[in-house]
């Protein structure tokens, strides 16, 4: 099985395919490298796609020091993923807690991203202190479910929350495949990331003046039933100099893998306009 060794030693799963510009898939909390299946098979045709599960998700490493959870620690992991793999520049492609990643990856070194997404981005963060301190509070709780619960039970409760139940009952079977690769995880590894990554990571509006300053293409993609992440988009599409923003109807969090074929139509789209350097070629040059 493919590892490479990260910063720290932790040593990441991962897999490719394909041949072309370099894609890197970065998933989401309840995810891992499976969850990107969609995607790799529309894209290998003509990039060469990588996929890695994170940190705390077999089969990589889970580390039990809960100081190797940070937000920085999981952007530095991509980093070296592309080094290992001696990519110098790819499309950046991250969910929820990937996209959050992979907006920290384009600020830290923008040039060797040729995009980057960020689809279902920014749970927890709010201009609201009271708002960001209860998501963080909850993050901090769903840490202590997986850490008291087996995997398996952990899934279901974490699997069906409110932003899930539009795949739940739109796609039965897929939302069924994702319960039971979510079920497979590591619940120690869950409880690490939720109680460290996800309660302590900075907010979208934390990064404000980097966002501004944002270099590589961004787009962002979100679910209309996918609340939290609503507003974050809208903020990261004002914010970002480069930041397009599409919106899909009737989809909640899960948006990979609920509307893959909406979802791939928009990452076949930025790939090609960035590749030509056309993604902002509706404005007039400076």
């Amino acid at each position: 099985m493919p590892h490479f060794t990260s910063h720290d030693s932790t040593k990441l799963y991962y897999e490719e395919a394909g041949a072309g510009p370099p894609v890197v898939f970065v998933h989401e909390f309840a995810g891992d490298y499976r969850t990107w299946e969609p995607q790799m098979q529309r894209f290998a045709r003509a990039h060469r796609c990588v996929t890695f599960s994170q940190r705390g998700y077999p089969p990589s490493e889970v580390p039990s020091d809960p100081a190797r959870y940070s937000q920085a620690i999981f952007r530095d992991d991509v980093i070296a993923l592309m080094d290992a793999l001696k990519i110098d520049k790819a499309h950046i492609v991250g969910h929820s807690m990937g996209a959050m990643t992979a907006l920290h990856v384009g600020i830290k070194i923008p040039d060797r991203c040729i995009s980057v997404t960020a689809a279902g981005c920014g749970y927890g963060s709010s201009p609201d202190p009271k708002k960001v301190e209860e998501s963080r509070a909850l993050s901090r709780d769903n840490a202590k479910m997986f850490a008291e619960n087996t995997m398996e039970e952990g899934a279901r409760r974490y699997g069906d929350g409110p932003t899930r139940q539009s795949q739940k009952y739109k796609d039965p079977r897929g939302y069924a495949h994702f319960i039971k690769m979510l079920s497979e995880h590591s619940n120690v590894g869950h409880s690490l990331t939720m109680g460290n990554l996800q309660a302590k990571r900075p907010t979208l509006w934390d990064i404000e003046a980097d966002l501004k300053k944002f270099k590589p293409p961004l787009l962002v993609i979100v679910g209309d039933e996918d609340e939290w992440c609503v507003d974050a988009s809208v903020f990261l599409r004002r914010t970002a100099p480069t930041a397009g923003l599409l919106v899909v109807p009737r989809t909640g969090h899960t948006i990979t893998s609920e509307e893959p074929d909406k979802f791939n139509a928009a990452l076949a789209e930025l790939f090609a306009e960035a590749e030509e350097g056309r993604w902002l070629s509706h404005k007039p040059p400076k």
